[in-house]
């Protein structure tokens, strides 16, 4: 829960909106109708909802809206743009939006499609945004510039769904002819926000419209909530942030592999109930010199040895602080051929937003500094 002077109405699911409503002696269908304003047409103000009675809207008036604003956002040369976003406590996290299929961009020609876009300002057929689950970290990875600020506190279901679409009202997304994907890979250990979490992407499914197939979480490794994922009827598909391929290094990187070691996760990686074409996803930071031979492919060859599994390598993306070095391009591509051999999907995951600190574990609320790229009001 956060302090905020008034309660808000974004985070809450349609049985509290009628409990709401019918409190306020309002018809339980205005619910569906207030449900629908917050979540599938991103309302920007109580005042903006029409479908709703000037009368409902004056006893809401005790109410916040609830979306949160956008206090900054920077852009990337390659299209991304990192969003800090703000909350009523004067809190902020940070979200990413990453446009793909921009034909100029691709280098690769445009179909008529992609002229039709220009045409209409627009230059993206699909994009994902990488949302936070937390203000800051606890877990303390040891190459992550989130880490360096802890945990200030965890964000509510509101907060978590009002970053997704407060970033679409901005890009002027369409759900319904838009292919959006999320990742839970921002600010924060998801799993240790369970709650919030899982109340938060069941409001974006059922709210929003955007599918659960395409959005992914990813958890640095607690264990007991990967089981707890498993039983959620409403789920992401699963990344595991592993990053080492023996408890030692893994320890030396990730902290909380001393609570949950490589075999216990692994245990729980097998034992989650994938669905019809589903893998569970890698993800494998590659540091210079600590977790990057090819003896530590062939060792995470063996650990995946059987899991449907696909394995994302990530090449670090350097900030101030990090104390580890980026491998070069070679020693990437050596890594990946071992497991591709052993039969392993593997990909390298291209940096996006690296020139405004926005790649993966890039994520510090970078306000203090001096923007890499002109800021955009």
């Amino acid at each position: 829960m956060t302090s905020h002077s008034q309660p808000e109405l974004l985070g809450l699911d349609i049985q509290e909106l009628a409990a709401l409503v019918q409190g306020l002696g309002e018809p339980e269908y205005r619910a569906r109708q207030l449900y629908e304003a917050l979540y599938r047409q991103r309302a920007a103000s109580l005042e903006s909802v029409s479908t709703l009675p000037e009368k409902l809207r004056r006893s809401l008036s005790g109410h916040s809206l609830g979306l949160p604003r956008i206090e900054r956002q920077y852009s990337s040369s390659d299209g991304t743009i990192r969003y800090l976003i703000a909350f009523a406590d004067g809190q902020s996290v940070e979200t990413v939006w990453m446009p793909e299929g921009d034909g100029g961009e691709a280098g690769d020609g445009s179909s008529a499609g992609d002229e039709e876009e220009t045409k209409s300002g627009k230059n993206w057929r699909r994009a994902t945004i990488c949302v936070s689950s937390q203000v800051g970290c606890a877990v303390d990875c040891k190459f992550c510039l989130t880490a360096t600020l802890g945990l200030q506190r965890n964000l509510s279901a509101g907060e978590i769904v009002g970053q997704v679409l407060a970033v679409l009202n901005d890009r002027g997304a369409r759900i319904a002819e838009d292919r959006i994907n999320l990742v839970f890979m921002g600010q924060g250990e998801p799993f240790l926000n369970y709650e919030n979490f899982t109340k938060a992407v069941r409001l974006l499914v059922e709210g929003a419209r955007i599918p659960a197939s395409r959005m992914t979480v990813s958890t640095s490794g607690i264990v007991p909530r990967i089981h707890d994922l498993g039983q959620e009827a409403v789920r992401p598909k699963l990344a595991i942030s592993l990053n080492a391929s023996n408890d030692d290094v893994r320890a030396r990187v990730m902290p909380i592999n001393r609570k949950w070691p490589i075999a216990m996760l692994l245990e729980a990686a097998r034992s989650f109930p994938l669905r019809n074409r589903e893998r569970i996803t890698f993800e494998y930071v590659l540091l210079d010199g600590v977790n990057d031979e090819v003896a530590h492919a062939r060792e995470l060859a063996e650990l995946l040895r059987g899991l449907r599994a696909k394995v994302n390598l990530i090449a670090l993306n350097p900030g101030p602080g990090i104390d580890f070095g980026t491998p070069a391009d070679a020693r990437v591509r050596a890594f990946q051929q071992v497991l591709i051999r052993a039969g392993i999907p593997t990909f390298i995951r291209r940096p996006r937003g690296r020139d405004i600190f926005a790649a993966c574990g890039q994520l510090k609320r970078t306000v203090a500094e001096e923007p890499l790229v002109q800021l955009q009001p």
